[in-house]
Order: C-alpha cells, then sequence, then structure tokens
C-alpha cells in the first residue's frame, strides 16, 4: 500500500513537472505580449512584465492595416468551411449508417483508404482543379478542397450506426419523411458529436497555412496565418509584435473551445463508449 502511494506521488510529481515544461513557453509567449521591447530583449525568460502594455496590440493594427482584414477573412473561411464541413459529414454519414444503396460497403472501403493519405499529397491535384475551375485567389479555392472530410463521414457513421433506430421509427410514425427526421430529430441529438467535429474543422480551417500559401496571391485576401508570416518578415526581431499578433491568432480558438466544450468532451464520452 505504501509503495502504491509513493508511485501514485512520484507520477503526480513527474506530470506536474512535465505540464509546466510544456506551459511554460506558452505563458512566456502570451506575457511576452504585453512586454515592451526593451524588456523582452533583457529580462531573459523572466515571466511577468515588468511594465505591462498594450501599445503593441495598437502598433499591429495600426502599423498594417491588412491586419483586421486578415482576420474577418479567416473568420468567413473557418465558419464557412465548418458549416459545409458539418453539414455534409454528418448527411454523409447517416447515409452510410442507414440507406442501403447499391456500392454502400465499397464506398465506406474507400473512405476508410482515403484517411491514410496525407493531405499534403492532395495539394497539388487541388491547385490544378482550382486553377481551371477560376478560383485561384478567391475564398472557394480555401473552402471547396476541404468541403470534406473522411475522418468525420466515419466518426458520425459510428454514431449513427449505434443510434436508437427506434427513435426514427416513431417519428416518422408521426408522420415525418426520412429527411425531416434527420434534421429535427437525428441531428439535434447528435449535437456532442457534430460540436467535436465543428471544434476539430474550425481549427483545421483557421490554422490552414498551406493552401493559403499555394492558392492566394493577393496580400487582401491572406488569410491570418498567412498574414503572420507577411508581418513576422516585416518585423523579424520585433518580438513584442510578433507574440501580440500570434496572442491575437489564438483567440478565437481559446474562445470557440470554451463555448463548446461541454459538447466538445461529452463527444469524447459517447465516442469511447462506443
Amino acid at each position: 500500500m505504501q509503495q502504491k502511494k509513493w508511485s501514485r506521488v512520484i507520477m503526480y510529481i513527474v506530470l506536474i513537472g512535465y505540464g509546466l515544461v510544456t506551459l511554460y513557453p506558452f505563458l512566456w509567449a502570451v506575457l511576452a505580449a504585453f512586454k515592451p521591447y526593451k524588456e523582452i530583449v533583457s529580462g531573459g525568460l523572466s515571466l511577468l512584465p515588468q511594465e505591462p502594455t498594450l501599445d503593441n496590440f495598437k502598433y499591429i493594427f495600426t502599423r498594417d492595416p491588412l491586419f483586421t482584414k486578415w482576420i474577418i477573412n479567416s473568420f468567413i473561411i473557418a465558419i464557412l468551411g465548418t458549416i459545409v464541413n458539418v453539414i455534409l459529414n454528418t448527411m454523409s454519414g447517416y447515409a452510410l449508417a442507414r440507406l442501403r444503396f447499391p456500392g454502400r460497403n465499397y464506398v465506406f472501403l474507400l473512405i476508410l483508404t482515403v484517411m491514410m493519405v496525407p493531405g499534403q499529397i492532395l495539394l497539388i491535384p487541388n491547385y490544378l482543379i482550382m486553377r481551371s475551375l477560376g478560383f485561384l485567389d478567391t475564398y472557394a479555392a480555401l473552402i471547396l478542397p476541404g468541403a470534406i472530410n473522411f475522418a468525420y463521414i466515419f466518426m458520425m457513421r459510428q454514431f449513427f450506426v449505434n443510434f436508437p433506430k427506434e427513435i426514427e421509427e416513431a417519428a416518422q410514425v408521426e408522420g415525418l419523411s426520412r429527411f425531416k427526421t434527420f434534421w429535427k430529430i437525428v441531428f439535434p441529438m447528435a449535437r456532442a458529436s457534430v460540436a467535436t467535429q465543428a471544434v476539430f474543422v474550425f481549427l483545421a480551417f483557421w490554422n490552414e497555412f498551406l493552401k493559403p500559401l499555394l492558392f492566394i496571391t493577393s496580400p487582401e485576401k491572406y488569410t491570418l496565418t498567412l498574414g503572420l508570416q507577411s508581418f513576422q518578415s516585416q518585423n523579424a526581431t520585433q518580438w513584442n509584435y510578433i507574440m501580440a499578433a500570434s496572442v491575437i491568432s489564438i483567440i478565437p480558438i481559446i474562445i470557440i473551445y470554451i463555448v463548446l466544450n461541454r459538447y466538445f468532451m461529452q463527444g469524447f464520452r459517447i465516442g469511447g463508449d462506443k
């Protein structure tokens, strides 16, 4: 019993130490956004700012008028991409779980196969398709190639396979069509799984860098990730400005997680149970 207790204490110490080592660079970067340049250079790895200031954030929006536009672009792309993904992924997963059609098993096998293909392999084919459609340097070039995600189709399919058919049958007895049953009954009850995929899809669109780098050429159409690279090249050694810009880029991610955290964790529990 005593040995088990000490083993647990050692495990907690190791985990706490690992957590501190992992979180320290992140906390330093966040707090550095509130430090003047001289304090960052002379302060070394000190964490708390001695002279907190918001001038770094003011500089970002006054120095580069496109910064606000980059934030708006990222929001538009991430929100539209998430909505399209959630609808198509959920409907596709439901179709694979409930509908009987020729080749259904082959379609499911194809989805499993494509899930193992690295996304980077598809960048050049996607570029050629977007160019042939005339979508380069548009929002469509960043949304359409990621309009569906096979991993989340698989996840939703697994959810609907285990979803009680009796609920759907009761709704259809009441006169609802399959389409209305899906949107009015099934979809709301799948909100935990939907929220889980929505969080990850939003993060993927928000943090995407390679696609904007390949598909977007006009600075006013940059996403925030691509804009940050441009901003960093203009302020190569001004770490206070770079850290402030980076903090702005992660704020929406934190807000999304806080808002959807309850459904997010519930989705993980459901996935684990199944």
